[in-house]
């Protein structure tokens, strides 16, 4: 089952047994504040005009919207000096998605490697196309995947495979550890990837989050990117959009495989099993490159890095091994006197009824670590956080 979907159901049973307990969720990254007043407004505006014959959208255009790639060319990409062009950028439902769905242009013989831990969806969509070779229930890891350990000794970054990948998928800030590299590090990967002929597909869902000058936003911002990289982008956490769906994925016109264009082979794809995001939502993603959108979402990150911030220092303070937090909504600790994963989420729901993500989920090397997310309210995450001083372990 999914992890997220075991989590689920793990807590409603027990909330069914004791529906007297108030539980706290800290699991699932799902935002809690509501949409920002210039998305709202551009979403009424937009309904208004689907009631009118002379204002009504249909079927939006495959790469999506003009209005709306645009908008992100310009403040996403070349606002920060990135050679990304609107035509380069394909708009979709969610990072999510795509992330899982970018595997399809690629052969089944491809080797893939992934950081571990990592975002479920990286692996297990690639288990799906029949990509990874067999599982080793001892070891949680599948033959054909080159896993990348990151731990505590190495900042939670992966170091270069000694095994040569065809596919490389990196997340910064990470989910789920919440760790960032620097420009020089990414360059170091983007170097690497041209040098084998690997691609990078870089998850950036959550730059938005990052407060470290030296942190890069996206990976075109790295010298011979256009060449081996393609980045996936979301509105679900600078944007609340969990609930909306919008996410777009850059491919530039630059990456070939030999002399197959990836850009055309994902134009075929997307044109082929997906009719685009909703106007109305594409013009809510518009509004936030808005002066008040822009605005209005800052505020709204800066909330939660405010829990972040808190669930950080808190723990740090009842005496937990605690991680990120810094330039991302996840806060990465160890689960106490030698606990697993599930173990320490078993605990936590029975004895302070919070709910986090337990690390062996997101891969072998997350046994033994633990995942909150700085997304709830402000007034939860200071009680689930007045819990956990509290545990006596």
């Amino acid at each position: 089952s999914y992890l997220f979907s075991t989590i689920a159901k793990k807590v409603a049973a027990y909330q069914e047994a004791n529906p007297d307990k108030e539980i706290i969720r800290l699991g699932i990254g799902d935002v809690t504040q509501p949409l920002a007043p210039a998305i709202i407004e551009a979403l009424h505006s937009a309904v208004d005009e689907m009631a009118h014959a002379e204002t009504f959208h249909g079927y939006a255009p495959d790469l999506g919207y003009e209005f709306l790639r645009s908008a992100m060319a310009k403040n996403d990409y070349q606002a920060k000096g990135c050679d990304i062009k609107a035509d380069e950028i394909f708009i979709s439902d969610g990072a999510k998605e795509d992330c899982g769905n970018i595997q399809e242009i690629f052969g089944t013989d491809n080797k893939v490697a992934v950081c571990d831990p990592v975002y479920p969806v990286y692996v297990d969509s690639n288990v799906m196309a029949g990509r990874t070779g067999t599982y080793d229930a001892d070891t949680q890891m599948w033959s054909d995947v080159i896993y990348m350990p990151c731990l505590a000794e190495n900042g939670f970054a992966p170091e270069l495979p000694k095994e040569t990948p065809d596919l490389i998928y990196l997340c910064f800030p990470n989910n789920p550890t919440g760790a960032t590299i620097t420009k020089a590090q990414l360059q170091e990967w983007v170097d690497y990837a041209n040098k084998v002929g690997a691609v990078i597909l870089y998850d950036a869902a959550y730059e938005a989050y990052i407060s470290e000058p030296d942190v890069p936003h996206s990976i075109y911002e790295c010298e011979g990117a256009r060449t081996c990289a393609i980045e996936f982008r979301s509105f679900s956490k600078n944007a609340g959009f969990t609930g909306v769906r919008l996410g777009f994925t850059v491919i530039p016109k630059d990456l070939k495989s030999g002399d197959v264009s990836l850009h055309a082979l994902w134009a075929r794809r997307h044109g082929t099993k997906y009719n685009g995001a909703p106007y109305i939502v594409q013009r809510a993603g518009e509004a936030v490159y808005s002066a008040a959108g822009k605005a209005q979402l800052k505020e709204q990150v800066a909330y939660y890095m405010n829990n972040a911030q808190y669930i950080l220092k808190g723990l740090q303070e009842a005496g937990f091994t605690v991680s990120g937090g810094v330039n991302a909504p996840y806060i990465w600790l160890k689960a106490p006197n030698g606990m697993t994963s599930w173990e320490f989420f078993d605990y936590l729901l029975e004895n302070v009824n919070v709910v986090g993500t337990p690390g062996s989920g997101f891969g072998p090397s997350g046994e033994h670590y633990f995942r909150l997310t700085a997304f709830g309210s402000y007034e939860n995450t200071v009680e689930a956080v007045d819990r956990l001083k509290k545990i006596q372990l």
